[in-house]
């Protein structure tokens, strides 16, 4: 991959031949019953799905993409008034030197004044990351500066127990595979123990994503997750902030 050779690269998401939105979907506390954060969704100008535009990048535009996406979520966080934390996904790939590319995240932020503390930057396990020395780094970066972090679909990806042995992060979301059907599936709710107690254990908390039915959510909640995000709870919202539907 080619990679820029300036600075003037991260400004904006200059060059980005191709207009992008967000959306956004809440990641709840059942407990308080808050919004704890809402993960940022990148979405073409008129709605468009993530997948068409993820099928237009190439070497040319990864690094413009990641870097207009972060902007564009911290700007449209503003507008709305986003209470608790964004998780803005960005891409291991696109980073060529995390303490340059991250000046752009730093100049939107302080630009629409959101703080960096409440910034969660979330990266998935199952993105083909070339160099998972270079990951670590990355997230080491971030956390030095402010970010909290999260790693998404835990359990599915190129890590797993590797990338915890050498980095922690504040958050893991669960591979949503591990939690379809778990209150009906004893091995699964084996699994999901197993990792909770070594959450517990390394003071990562954890989050269950892609909760779809009553039953998944109550047998997470009886093994003492907290955190949720799925369509039981909310869809995501377009350019939006969708109201919450709290279990009774």
């Amino acid at each position: 991959m080619s990679k820029p050779t300036g600075c003037s690269a991260c400004r904006d998401g200059k060059g980005l031949d191709f207009p992008i939105s967000m959306a956004f979907q809440p990641i709840v506390d059942i407990n308080t019953r808050q919004v704890f954060a809402h993960e940022a969704l990148v979405r073409g100008a008129e709605g468009e799905s993530a997948g068409s535009l993820l099928d237009r990048l190439n070497r040319d535009n990864l690094y413009p993409f990641d870097q207009a996406c972060r902007v564009t979520a911290l700007e449209w966080a503003a507008r709305l008034q986003m209470p608790g934390k964004i998780s803005i996904n960005f891409m291991p790939n696109a980073v060529y030197k995390p303490e340059t590319c991250i000046r752009a995240t730093l100049e939107a932020a302080e630009r629409v004044k959101f703080p960096l503390s409440r910034i969660i930057f979330e990266v998935t396990e199952q993105e083909q990351v070339l160099d998972i020395d270079h990951l670590t780094n990355i997230l080491r970066a971030y956390r030095k500066q402010g970010f909290m972090t999260a790693i998404d679909d835990f359990g599915a990806g190129y890590a797993g127990l590797n990338l915890l042995a050498d980095f922690q992060p504040d958050l893991i979301k669960l591979d949503m595979q591990l939690i379809r059907n778990i209150d009906q599936d004893p091995v699964r709710q084996i699994l999901v123990e197993a990792t909770l107690q070594m959450c517990r254990k390394l003071n990562i908390r954890v989050i269950g994503e892609g909760v779809e039915t009553p039953g998944e959510l109550q047998a997470l909640r009886d093994m003492g997750v907290e955190l949720f995000q799925g369509y039981l709870l909310a869809k995501p919202g377009f350019e939006s902030l969708p109201e919450v539907r709290f279990p009774e």
